[in-house]
């Protein structure tokens, strides 16, 4: 294998072991093996066209086309000629699934489903960074820019992530990337012959180091700093979270194929910083006909999807809003139930994306662009679409079974039962264990989800408290039953969890508790008036609301056998004051005792204070931008040393293969290896590197503060260097050696090669570095002063251009004037 493929492939890797940071953004990991197969695809069109061999630009446009292709037959094939060639409408298409992606992101916590927007967004982005990686390594030979990209691709991933596990991926990005440094100098040494390894040399009795350790060094080096800057850059770029409780920085959302999530860590976060909060803003103010406002609760969206710390809803496929709802599932004809009529508005600043409903709504009217989904008869927004300033009227059922009705409820069907009393193996034992022992002895389901309930809200010794810290991983349900304090959250989670323990089919609800009626006889939803809540499954009745949190939300009266009529009033004694300065107090529910508002209402994560948080997600553009951003902020300042480096590795090099580079071996006719002076072109080829190795000196020693003085010969530059360098011994003998050899090429009839001039100027840095200051050797690597030949570099080349370009437009206008004048002479002879 030639070490271009070589290359190519490592390339191939190093992109593939930066992208493993993206993994933990999303559920499903089988886009990184797509990805893999279109990056060797992209990878081996690059290799074929550079052996042809093609031009550079030409390789990689057949680099792109060849992706754009591949994408366009795994995303778009139906929408293309032939699956293959991209027309139009595949471009539209390409353009709604990123879109949709970018909502997606917006809406969706980590991980994320995987859906076609996001697939897309993942593989396209991981193309275009293997493109740069392999375009940057291979086609023009530069591993060490290379870099950049992969930087680039680790940091938007450390930028959307929480920061979990991100030390393990940065180590395999980066040792992605040293690896290709690696291949990169075991490829420029095997051009000359050399070993990629071995000891100091001796040389005129002076020990010289090898020419494998300096590239070596130099590689580390460069990673070093390279590595260094991407453990900083992520720290710059922010971090995203999306979705329901977006503006609470939480971990909810919604997605436009179906469900968002809700982690079971974050909403604990954002719950207790809203219910902080020094002002309850209201939210949603409705007016309805129904004649109990205790059981108005809005729902926004259910969880029904658990792993063992985090609920979230399951992917399912949404639809257009039918204009009448279908019956609920399980709910029969002989439940009582009354059709009731809701007029909500929603704030200007409560941009949602799930639309908060009573349950089980049976029409909706609301304009906008929404997307129904019909397991949770939810509604979702489609592209960007949300509740911000909205009014809207809701029909749904106020279901009254009762607990006899509950207590009868025939076996769910055997598929819909094992999809709802799902459990991962990861949970803790004592969550079953507890759960049978609060519920031994009782008669059916519907006594055990009772006697859960009463465990959590009444005899269980469970305090509410917004200050608990926040539980982790699969112990978090654990460690609530043994501290016995929390809030809506963590009750909710645990009863779900151990109904379904016990068989019973369980489901989270995510929305608002009943508001504070007002004088006006509407009603006011706050900040802290957000809840989650359990919902059960009883076949006959349906999806049942459950209260576990103490002293929060309303006791369903269902679940109060012993006084099935008790409601709670309908409307509250005192309703809720304006207030000039804002209140310490939660809304009031109609059941909210005194007591109640001292230990203050559960609520709060849902719609966090807009003044504390942004309204929704960034949109796509503003993450290119922070993007763009962070590579400027860090290709910048590096672009000196970058092209430094270049410099130095490409002038060496060509000393180490010239003349110069050895003794000359008699088969070579005195010219060394690669190089005759006695063949055409050979001098002049000779004299040019020896004179790129006069410069590599002179720039060495401007690095380090002894600028060039072109007025002085080769000679006194030499002593000049030696003395403001204050070098003595074997690096000043190495710079009259070099500084002779330029004088040979210059002055000589027939110049001699001279061995070793690379080394020399390698043994002279050593020593210059080694006397200067921290300071010093800081500016010489990062701020090198002779970078600024690479601005003189494109002034000339600027200028010769518009001269080439004057010229050129000065002949065309002669040729065209001669053409004009020729007809003419022709008819006047």
């Amino acid at each position: 294998m030639s070490m271009r493929a070589r290359m190519a492939l490592m390339g191939v890797a190093a992109t593939l072991m930066a992208s493993g940071a993206l993994l933990p953004l999303v559920e499903s990991p089988g886009w990184l093996l797509q990805a893999a197969v279109l990056l060797l695809v992209q990878s081996g069109v690059g290799a074929a066209a550079r052996r042809v061999p093609l031009a550079r630009w030409m390789t990689v446009g057949a680099q792109v086309l060849v992706s754009l292709i591949v994408l366009t037959l795994v995303f778009a094939r139906e929408y293309a000629f032939a699956g293959l060639v991209p027309g139009p409408q595949a471009f539209r298409h390409f353009a709604d699934l990123l879109q949709a992606g970018t909502d997606d992101v917006e809406r969706y916590a980590i991980p994320a489903p995987m859906s076609d927007g996001i697939q897309l967004m993942l593989v396209g982005g991981v193309l275009v960074i293997g493109l740069l990686v392999d375009v940057l390594a291979v086609t023009f030979r530069s591993a060490a820019p290379a870099g950049l990209p992969l930087l680039a691709l680790y940091s938007v991933a450390a930028g959307l992530s929480d920061g979990s596990g991100g030390w393990v991926w940065f180590l395999i990005a980066a040792a992605g990337y040293l690896m290709l440094l690696l291949v990169e100098g075991r490829d420029r040494l095997s051009q000359w012959g050399r070993v990629f390894a071995g000891g100091p040399r001796q040389q005129g009795g002076v020990s010289a180091p090898s020419g494998a350790v300096a590239p070596v060094r130099t590689g580390r080096r460069i990673g070093a700093v390279a590595l260094g800057i991407a453990l900083v850059a992520p720290l710059g770029l922010p971090a995203m979270d999306g979705g329901l409780l977006e503006n609470a920085g939480s971990g909810v959302g919604a997605g436009g194929d179906g469900g968002g999530t809700i982690s079971a860590v974050n909403p604990l976060v954002s719950l207790r910083d809203s219910l902080n909060v020094d002002e309850d803003r209201t939210v949603l103010s409705l007016r309805t006909d129904s004649d109990d406002l205790s059981d108005m609760y809005l729902r926004i969206v259910s969880l029904d999807d658990f792993d063992g710390s985090t609920w979230r809803p399951a992917k399912r496929q949404i639809g257009a809003v039918p204009e009448d709802f279908p019956d609920p599932v399980g709910l029969s004809p002989d439940v009582e139930r009354k059709e009731v009529r809701t007029r909500i508005t929603a704030a200007g600043w409560y941009q949602q994306d799930w639309l908060p409903m009573p349950y089980p709504p049976s029409a909706v009217d609301i304009e906008g662009r929404w997307r129904y989904e019909p397991e949770g008869m939810t509604l979702v927004g489609d592209h960007g679409e949300d509740t911000g300033g909205k009014t809207y009227e809701i029909t749904s059922l106020d279901v009254r079974p009762t607990a006899e009705q509950l207590a009868q409820a025939p076996e769910p069907p055997s598929a819909f039962k094992r999809d709802y009393t799902e459990l991962p193996e990861s949970l803790p034992s004592v969550v079953e264990e507890t759960a049978r022992e609060i519920t031994s002895g009782a008669d059916n389901p519907y006594e055990q989800a009772v006697r859960l309930q009463e465990y959590f809200a009444v005899n269980g010794g469970f305090q509410y408290d917004t200050e608990v810290e926040v539980g982790n991983g699969s112990d978090a349900i654990a460690r609530f039953l043994r501290d016995k304090r929390g809030f809506c959250v963590h009750f909710s989670f645990a009863m779900a969890s151990m109904a379904r323990s016990l068989d019973i089919p369980a489901r989270i609800a995510v929305g608002f508790a009943p508001g504070t009626l007002q004088a006006d006889g509407s009603v006011d939803v706050g900040l802290r008036d957000a809840h989650a809540w359990p919902e059960l499954y009883f076949e006959g009745v349906g999806w049942t609301r459950f209260e576990p949190t103490p002293t929060r939300g309303t006791t369903p009266s269902y679940t109060q056998p012993d006084l099935p009529g008790t409601t709670a009033p309908d409307a509250p004694e005192d309703p809720r004051p304006s207030q000039a300065e804002p209140s310490d107090e939660p809304s009031s529910s109609p059941t909210c005792s005194a007591e109640d508002k001292r230990l203050e209402a559960c609520a709060g994560a849902l719609p966090d204070d807009p003044a504390a948080a942004g309204s929704s997600g960034p949109p796509w553009y503003q993450i290119a931008g922070w993007v763009l951003l962070g590579l400027v902020v860090v290709a910048v300042p590096l672009a000196p040393m970058f092209w430094r480096v270049r410099r130095r590795a490409v002038r060496l090099a060509s000393a180490q293969h010239g003349p110069s580079a050895a003794e000359p071996p008699p088969s070579t006719g005195g010219a060394g290896p690669g190089i005759r002076l006695d063949a055409p072109g050979g001098a002049a080829a000779g004299a040019g590197q020896v004179l790129a190795v006069w410069q590599e000196l002179t720039d060495t020693a401007w690095d380090y503060g002894i600028a060039p003085d072109d007025a002085l010969t080769p000679r006194r530059a030499a002593e000049r260097i030696v003395r403001l360098g204050q070098v003595d011994g074997a690096a000043a003998a190495s710079v009259h050696r070099v500084a002779g050899a330029v004088e040979q090429v210059l002055f000589a009839a027939e110049p001699h090669p001279t061995p070793g001039l690379a080394d020399d100027v390698r043994r002279l840095r050593v020593a210059l570095r080694s006397r200067a200051g921290r300071r010093t050797r800081l500016r010489a690597l990062l701020a090198p002063r002779s970078a600024v030949r690479a601005v003189w570099a494109i002034n000339d080349s600027a200028t010769a251009l518009q001269s080439r370009w004057s010229e050129r437009r000065t002949t065309l206008t002669r040729r065209f004037t001669i053409r004009r004048t020729k007809p003419s002479e022709q008819r006047g002879g």
